[in-house]
């Protein structure tokens, strides 16, 4: 489904391109541009590779650069863009919403450091978008069918379940989170699994080696003997 709309975005920008007809500018949003990948002249691939990782660096440029740092103008395009997406069925918006998201959910210190509150707003915001867009119809030929979104496109192989699992398991491993921030992702969390169905699974380690529980790639733990620390992982 996201290649798809991926693929819908590219065509209908090459269209506007060769159009000799300019397109009235009503019918167009301009949106903040949110770069996919960190790039930087000068520092080693492993310095590259962990701004990629964790998006805070991205994060703090986004909102310096485009925002005048004001959390609530990226919270307000992200409300305007979920909107948009659901009620004017707007590719573009939804692109702009899952960039978003993506930066949002990308980021591994800022949560717990610098935005707390950033983030405690964002998943609120997030849940309510997500429990009204995934409210079913109680009535009519369509009784229990989605009434808003198609839930194919939050499929548990689409980015977002993706996202929220790595982002869900930071939040409750983390040693020190805001209150606020846990709980509403606890919430979310729930809000998911009920809604659609997602399971989040926990990791296991094996000597610094985390993975999932179900993964039937993971390591075979074999305790050697009743001594703690002793065990065979193949």
């Amino acid at each position: 489904m996201e290649r798809a709309l991926d693929e819908q975005m590219k065509k209908s920008k090459s269209g506007a391109a060769s159009s000799t007809t300019e397109q009235p500018k009503g019918n167009r949003f301009y949106y903040t541009s949110i770069p996919r990948i960190i790039k930087h002249k000068g520092i080693s691939g492993q310095e590259l590779t962990s701004l990629n990782l964790d998006k805070t660096q991205l994060l703090e440029s986004v909102l310096s650069k485009e925002y005048k740092d004001s959390e609530d103008l990226l919270l307000g395009e992200l409300q305007f863009s979920f909107v948009a997406f659901l009620m004017g069925q707007s590719l573009e918006s939804f692109m702009q919403w899952k960039s978003l998201v993506s930066l949002l959910l990308g980021c591994t210190e800022a949560p717990f450091q610098t935005r707390s509150e950033l983030f405690t707003k964002f998943i609120k915001v997030i849940y309510h978008q997500l429990k009204y867009g995934l409210q079913k119809e109680s009535s009519g030929p369509e009784m229990g069918v989605l009434a808003l979104l198609d839930d194919s496109w939050l499929a548990s192989d689409s980015f977002l379940h993706l996202l929220c699992k790595d982002f869900f398991a930071l939040v409750e491993e983390a040693s020190v989170v805001d209150g606020d921030l846990l709980s509403w992702t606890r919430k979310f969390k729930e809000l998911l699994e009920n809604r659609l169905g997602w399971e989040f699974q926990k990791k296991s380690d094996v000597d610094g080696i985390y993975f999932d529980e179900d993964d039937e790639y993971a390591p075979v733990v074999e305790m050697l003997d009743e001594s703690p620390g002793y065990y065979l992982a193949t």
